[in-house]
């Protein structure tokens, strides 16, 4: 396939799957000035005359129809058929974005990766909180973490329950991890039980790393509350990103200056080393996270340079994930 070399053309892009996740993407691709959307595809008529009547899409009659009309296939359809979708894209020439997770295994995600290769095509998977503008203000202060704590609990959603928690929520947090730890993972732990779904609904995970750094990760779809904070910690320093409330914070601690403010916060440690703790609140860009990832996708497919969030990297979160799940 002939990539699309002129920064300011418009790509040709169709969407597999029209359920609450895929019509946020049809909206946005249409608002998009990267993108022309053509259409999109669903398995339900019902649904399919419901979305075109509601918002005017173009729906298509088959996979194979929407594939062979567009350059850019994002696929939203459960997890289950990513790979039948991916792969018939890919062997049509056609760049992809596929939802979280890549697959549902990881044979599948390599298979994905092979063909991707094979047609000297991109590909991108939705791992969206690497958008998140809570992460992104801190994600380059974020240096060789040692340890890293993860909470990401949401109110019950039968929307998800197919698979478990580990990849319904948890595998954000893995990808994440993944991003800003730069070492291979040594050793895994983990445990998951089930309450009302047929697969865990609550996780929690020890990942080592072979650094050094540990890191701890819960998960839950069955909480009263909807929390989503991760903490990372480093050498003089602590970063907190809030990616539910969008907000980070990060802690330094520095020598203390020879004259310090009277206000200062200056600890001391059985040494006697003193630190001055300096307190940070990023200044957070709004943005629509969602509509930044399937830009940048563009432009990584119009400048040929790997995308910020790779078919390798999503990959590796599920290799990470299947781990977790192996331990239940």
């Amino acid at each position: 396939m002939i990539l699309n070399n002129n920064p300011k053309s418009m790509l040709k892009a169709g969407v597999l799957g029209a359920g609450h996740l895929g019509k946020i993407h049809l909206k946005l691709l249409q608002q998009s000035e990267k993108y022309e959307l053509v259409g999109f595809y669903d398995p339900s008529e019902e649904n399919a005359k419901k979305v075109t009547e509601e918002f005017g899409y173009k729906a298509f009659t088959s996979v194979s129809e929407l594939i062979n009309a567009v350059e850019v296939v994002d696929i939203v359809t459960p997890t289950l058929s990513h790979f039948n979708c991916a792969k018939e894209a890919l062997e049509a020439g056609k760049h992809i974005f596929v939802e979280k997770p890549i697959a549902k295994t990881v044979a599948e995600a390599v298979a994905i990766r092979s063909l991707a290769s094979q047609n000297h095509v991109h590909g991108q998977v939705g791992h969206v909180e690497r958008f998140n503008p809570a992460f992104t203000a801190v994600k380059d202060l974020i240096a060789n973490p040692m340890f890293i704590e993860c909470h990401r609990l949401a109110e019950f959603n039968p929307r998800g329950t197919d698979v478990p928690v580990v990849l319904d929520l948890m595998i954000h947090d893995i990808d994440i991890i993944l991003s800003v730890v730069d070492s291979e993972v040594k050793k895994i732990n983990a445990s998951g039980i089930s309450v009302i779904s047929e697969t865990p609904d609550i996780a929690n995970a020890r990942i080592e790393f072979k650094n050094g750094c540990v890191a701890n990760l819960t998960a839950s779809r069955i909480s009263m509350k909807n929390m989503r904070k991760s903490r990372f910690f480093q050498r003089d320093a602590y970063i907190s990103v809030d990616f539910l409330e969008k907000k980070s914070e990060v802690v330094r601690m520095k020598d203390v200056p020879e004259n310090p403010d009277e206000f200062a916060m200056i600890l001391q440690n059985a040494e006697g080393v003193k630190k001055q703790i300096y307190f940070e609140n990023p200044k957070i860009a709004p943005n629509n996270a969602i509509l930044d990832e399937l830009e940048s996708f563009a432009n990584a497919i119009n400048t040929n340079t790997i995308p910020i969030v790779s078919l390798r990297n999503g990959t590796e979160a599920l290799k990470v994930a299947q781990q977790i799940i192996d331990c239940f």
